[in-house]
């Protein structure tokens, strides 16, 4: 997948461990782990923001894209047809 994830990477800097930030952004540690190792297809803008606010960051210091390897685009079939994703595919806190 294109898109990175480099959740470790602040944690680390941060020296904080997974579930103490599960717990201050309020989310369970396996959504988190689901996030944090590339197998999310979404995150909700406002779990980014509390991950940024909790972490003292920018979204680019924990999302980051690379081309594929073999220079194809990864194309998902399971959104709504306008760039949307399906609820079962969002990773973070329920919605409204």
């Amino acid at each position: 997948m294109p898109i990175v994830v480099d959740i470790d990477v602040m944690l680390a800097k941060r020296k904080m461990p997974v579930g103490v930030l599960a717990e201050r952004i309020g989310i369970t540690p396996a959504n988190l782990a689901v996030l944090k190792n590339g197998r999310a297809k979404a995150v909700r803008f406002t779990t980014l923001a509390s991950l940024c606010e909790v972490l003292d960051c920018q979204p680019g210091d924990l999302l980051r894209w690379e081309p594929e390897p073999d220079g194809t685009v990864a194309v998902d079939d399971r959104t709504d047809g306008i760039g949307g994703v399906s609820q079962r595919d969002t990773v973070g806190r329920p919605g409204p």
